[in-house]
């Protein structure tokens, strides 16, 4: 009797549980890199975004300059 496929079939259930929990454990481990990388890559871009307008700030207020500056020689002429 121990041999009837019914005997089988619990034991079978646990083993593919076992595996599928295995499975699930390692998608949750590289779906958890994955965030990590895409948090790495939201900094950096942040990072990035605050140097160019910290750039293109200083180019702005140096055009400014410039622009006050030629107006100012434009009317002494």
């Amino acid at each position: 009797m121990a041999n009837e496929p019914v005997d089988m079939i619990m034991p079978m259930l646990r083993e593919m549980r076992s595996e599928m929990n295995e499975q699930f454990s390692r998608i949750d481990q590289r779906i958890g890199d994955v965030e990590d990388e895409l948090k790495s890559v939201r900094k950096m871009l942040v990072a990035d975004t605050l140097m160019s307008k910290l750039a293109t700030g200083d180019f702005e207020k140096r055009i400014s300059t410039l622009e006050t500056d030629v107006q100012r020689l434009m009317k002494d002429t």
